[in-house]
């Protein structure tokens, strides 16, 4: 028996989502879970229903989001899991997923040069100890041939408020999100991907879109793991 095998026997590999014991053919998720997930599909019919969430509030390219959020479905138990649960593996499985879609859409193909995260203010960063979106924008740009950079935009206000229970107005009212460019010179004639994990109201991508467009020339697009 080899160390795989006996490691599986003895600490057998389970579906993240159902709990359930992963095939040999199986990973991070069953293939039963993975088929129940809640894809938009959005990116194969160029889809603007991301789009029009920013309508009159910022220019972009193009926009979407791999799954839909519903309240306790699986996509907020594995999102769950991400940010609350040390799961890494959820910004990975999602970021192979869709940076495997978007590199044979011609909106994404060969247009994008940059990949940035939405970044978290370093104390959380710290708490956490990592981005949840990191991995997944990382997939992304491998699959599209782009740069990955989390070091251009860093965010400088810090909320320890939590918004995942409050309605789409407090949200509003609460957001009070500043984030800042570190080298505008290194954005300037690109296009970027901003990415991020879920989009409610918009407007954490939004403050984003605002700060990124003091580089001169630069073309925005967007792409999450899930939107509510």
């Amino acid at each position: 028996m080899n160390k795989n095998a006996l490691l599986d026997l003895f600490f057998p590999q389970v579906c993240s989502a159902c709990k359930n014991q992963l095939s040999d053919n199986e990973h991070f998720i069953c293939v039963d879970c993975r088929h129940r997930l809640p894809t938009t599909n959005f990116h194969l019919d160029n889809n603007p229903f991301v789009k029009k969430v920013f309508y009159g509030r910022a220019k972009i390219e193009a926009a979407t989001a791999l799954l839909r959020f519903e309240k306790k479905g699986i996509v907020q138990q594995l999102l769950h899991q991400l940010k609350y649960g040390k799961n890494e593996e959820v910004s990975n499985f999602f970021g192979l997923w869709l940076g495997e879609e978007l590199k044979s859409n011609q909106l994404y193909k060969n247009n994008i040069d940059l990949v940035i995260p939405v970044p978290l203010h370093p104390k959380k960063l710290k708490k956490r100890g990592y981005n949840q979106v990191t991995k997944f924008g990382q997939n992304i740009a491998k699959a599209l041939k782009a740069e990955f950079n989390d070091q251009l935009l860093i965010k400088i206000t810090n909320s320890n408020q939590s918004q995942a229970t409050k309605s789409r107005l407090e949200r509003w009212q609460l957001n009070n999100e500043a984030f800042a460019i570190t080298k505008p010179q290194l954005l300037q004639n690109k296009h970027i991907l901003l990415v991020d994990d879920v989009i409610t109201t918009g407007n954490t991508l939004e403050a984003c879109i605002i700060e990124l467009n003091k580089a001169e020339n630069i073309k925005i697009s967007i792409a999450t793991m899930a939107i509510a």
